[in-house]
């Protein structure tokens, strides 16, 4: 069984929001493929985005609390028939979502104990041991997909394999250019299988954008860091910077300081329905790690000449 998804992160039960995006956001850094090498890094780098996909969404998280592990079996709007001692509140359409299948459920909450609970029986007692006798359309299923920046940024084509009860399924997706974090791209008739000729449920696949080394992403808007030497901050200069979709040109100001944040215009993630978003290149002042014997001459000359004093920002 995997770990608990709480235990993963490394927070307690009762974790807010802003705790557990501040673990994930710790541990991806630390477990990231391309900053961390050794074995058993990667592994841990996918335990702690698969808790991070699942505790970070409200609903998902009450479900993971309500039903733990087996909480993806339980298609949405069916919460209401298991956690209370009376009959369910209502029965959504389409009869039973386990298309005939048996699921148990362990949970400790509600009147039913903290052993198994057959889900078939349960239904069975609400609305008679045969249900219902028409076709039954499959459950809708979801399931992460986690695409770099660059490839959100780009789209295209991908071919991806998922593992379920059965044979893994193999097909191809059309990832539009700029998706987001946490954007679902439906993917018709490959969810759970209907009954008694029933049409199947479509799959939704939930954008999850890997942490990465140089871009930060909020919404559309792409921040990136931009090393400068002291000169080309102090004096302003003409520099590159590297995008999601090549290398561009940003002029600095003279008298840009580390944490001034320069804006390219429509250079963040592409909109197909919109305005694109910004890049934010952030300024950071770099020194050399080792001065030549002219550099050193010439920043001394700089700290016996020069009245400025950062500590007063004058």
């Amino acid at each position: 069984m995997a770990r608990d998804y709480y235990d993963a992160l490394g927070v307690s039960r009762t974790a807010s929001t802003e705790e557990i995006q501040r673990a994930y956001r710790k541990l991806a850094r630390q477990y990231h493929p391309d900053v961390n090498h050794d074995p058993g890094a990667e592994e841990r780098f996918k335990e702690v985005s698969e808790a991070y996909s699942v505790l970070s969404d409200p609903d998902t998280r009450r479900r993971y609390d309500r039903f733990g592990p087996d909480f993806r079996q339980i298609p949405e709007g069916y919460e209401d028939y298991v956690g209370a001692a009376g009959a369910g509140r209502r029965r959504p359409a389409g009869g039973s979502p386990f298309g005939g299948g048996r699921v148990r459920v362990d949970t400790d909450r509600g009147g039913f104990g903290a052993g198994g609970i057959d889900i078939d029986d349960l239904f069975s007692d609400f609305f008679g041991s045969r249900g219902a006798s028409g076709p039954m359309s499959g459950a809708d299923q979801e399931a992460e997909l986690e695409l770099t920046v660059e490839d959100a940024y780009r789209g295209g084509t991908r071919r991806i394999t998922l593992s379920g009860a059965g044979e893994p399924t193999t097909f191809e997706v059309v990832i539009p250019a700029g998706v987001t974090e946490g954007q679902r791209i439906r993917i018709a008739g490959q969810g759970g299988q209907g009954s008694r000729g029933g049409a199947s449920g479509d799959l939704y696949l939930v954008v999850r954008l890997a942490p990465h080394p140089r871009y930060r992403v909020t919404g559309r808007d792409i921040s990136v860091d931009l090393p400068l030497a002291p000169w080309e901050g102090a004096l302003g200069a003409t520099v590159s910077v590297i995008t999601p979709s090549g290398e561009a040109k940003v002029r600095v100001p003279a008298g840009s300081s580390t944490g001034r944040r320069l804006r390219l215009r429509g250079e963040g993630m592409p909109n197909p329905r919109g305005t694109p978003g910004d890049l934010y290149a952030e300024v950071k002042i770099m020194v050399p790690r080792q001065l030549t014997n002219r550099e050193r001459e010439l920043f001394e000359a700089l700290r016996r000449d020069s009245t400025f004093d950062p500590r007063r920002g004058r």
